[in-house]
């Protein structure tokens, strides 16, 4: 098999690595150029037949570039003007750059000698990003993970462990013990997954009111401390959004950090969008209270520009991190430790683990705060740009005011919710642009809503007002149908 067996790491790997890189950079050209706008075209089922015949056509040397072009092809690229659906960024060609080191060299963090540096680069990059937040890099810890999702169930996780005690974790729930937790309406659907992974069962979750902005009303959440007591049930954690998916709305973080402090309940900040609100001098305040929780999430495949995974766990005080230590014999002995060799093991709900923050630091020292910043208020500003156009356009209709870099909309039709659903799943089959759908909370008709979530800082005021334009034309052509 000759070449096609050689390894990417060694003092070979890079020139193993230079004829395929070749392959892969010429095969994302040609699949952009075949794509030729934000998505590919077709059902659903036309893609996956294209897939098929492209997989019974790839073998022997040839594979790797007749499949990376399949993939460019049949891609929806964020870093499309009109792809704006979701909180799913374009990288920074640097951050993929530092990603494709790790890839070849392919540490694992689950132990010293796997990742040397990479393991004291991550506990550095903690440090930062605890400052960052306002916590005390000294005494507070954390771990990388792979988003939102992770970080909420490691946060609510331990808030479990500390307000029923350790041995909830051998024994499970003490019996009687009624635990809640209590979070927006809006709340990221995680927050009710991990409280089913955690024993805790879904309906442990209490919704807690929105206002129009959908951010959590804070006479709400009184109520819903006031109810648990009335119930006898016990709060184990209240969890605030700090960046909703949809309107990215910012709860009130102060107050809502008050109510969890009178109560003696645990805080988990949800900052997985808003918190690249922090790198903006312009932005940054809608965070103040956010270094008032006890752990926070955050997420740099959102408002950070780097691929997928780059999420961050963050706890206020170390010692809180105290259920998640484990002893692995063949991993992190205690001689080892005693002898000055770290292990990042049990900071972590994952053993093997890539080293993401690497991505991280290179990016944060190309940029800087105030390059990443400048991102974001550039991303920012299209929100507002593009509220502004909606505001002007008599055929659609505005939600609210951006908070962060999505815009929440509808075209305006009398079977609104129809129209709007169909006209972007138009958009999709014929290639033109990847528009986000969401529902407002409450019941009944007139709650379906389009969402365009600006995370290219280099779209320009003409391309957010051609997509825009774009929905407009497909609602007209939905309604004619």
């Amino acid at each position: 098999m000759g070449g096609l067996t050689e390894l990417s790491g060694g003092v070979g790997g890079p020139e193993a690595l230079r004829p395929l890189l070749a392959q892969v950079l010429a095969a994302l050209t040609a699949g952009a150029v075949r794509r030729g706008g934000p998505v590919v075209a077709g059902e659903p089922a036309v893609v996956g037949e294209m897939v098929r015949e492209a997989l019974e056509r790839a073998q022997g040397p040839g594979a790797l570039g007749q499949l990376v072009e399949l993939l460019a092809h049949g891609a929806a690229d964020p870093a499309d003007p009109a792809c704006a659906a979701h909180l799913h960024c374009p990288p920074l060609a640097v951050a993929v750059a530092a990603d494709l080191a790790v890839s070849a060299l392919n540490p694992s963090q689950d132990s010293w000698d796997q990742a040397p540096a990479a393991t004291a680069l991550e506990s550095e990059l903690l440090a930062e990003h605890a400052e960052l937040v306002g916590f005390r890099p000294d005494r507070a810890a954390g771990v990388l993970t792979t988003g939102g999702t992770e970080s909420n169930l490691m946060g609510l996780m331990l808030a479990r462990d500390q307000r029923l005690g350790p041995d909830v974790e051998l024994n499970g729930i003490p019996h009687g013990v009624r635990p809640r937790i209590l979070a927006s309406e809006v709340a990221h659907f995680s927050v009710q997954r991990a409280a089913a992974l955690l024993g805790l069962g879904e309906r442990a979750v209490r919704a807690v009111p929105v206002d129009r902005q959908l951010r959590m009303v804070p006479d709400a959440l009184a109520d819903a401390f006031a109810e648990a007591g009335w119930e006898g049930a016990t709060p184990i954690a209240v969890v605030a959004t700090a960046g909703t998916t949809d309107t990215g709305a910012v709860d009130p973080l102060q107050q809502v950090a008050d109510l969890a402090a009178r109560h003696g309940t645990w805080l988990h900040a949800d900052a997985a969008y808003g918190g690249g609100a922090l790198f903006s001098d312009r932005l940054a305040p809608l965070l103040d209270g956010l270094d008032r929780a006890d752990s926070v999430s955050l997420d740099w495949h959102k408002l950070g520009w780097q691929p997928a995974a780059a999420g961050v766990f963050l706890v206020r005080d170390a010692r809180t991190y105290g259920s998640l230590a484990r002893r692995a014999v063949y991993l992190n002995p205690a001689d080892d430790e005693e002898a000055g060799y770290p292990s990042l093991l049990g900071q972590s709900l994952r053993t093997t683990r890539r080293p993401d923050a690497f991505k991280l630091a290179v990016t944060l020292r190309t940029l800087g705060r105030d390059g990443l910043g400048a991102l974001v208020d550039r991303c920012h500003q299209l929100a507002l740009r593009a509220a502004e156009l909606v505001r002007d356009e008599p055929e659609l209709e505005l939600y609210c005011e951006p908070v962060l870099t999505t815009v929440v909309f509808r075209y305006v039709a009398e079977d609104g919710d129809h129209v709007n659903a169909e006209l972007r799943r138009r958009l999709l089959r014929t290639g033109r642009a990847v528009v986000g759908r969401t529902e407002l909370p409450g019941s009944g008709p007139g709650r379906v809503r389009l969402k365009l979530t600006l995370l290219n800082p280099h779209t320009t005021e003409r391309e957010v007002e051609s997509l825009l334009a774009a929905v407009v034309e497909s609602g007209r052509a939905v309604q004619k149908q």
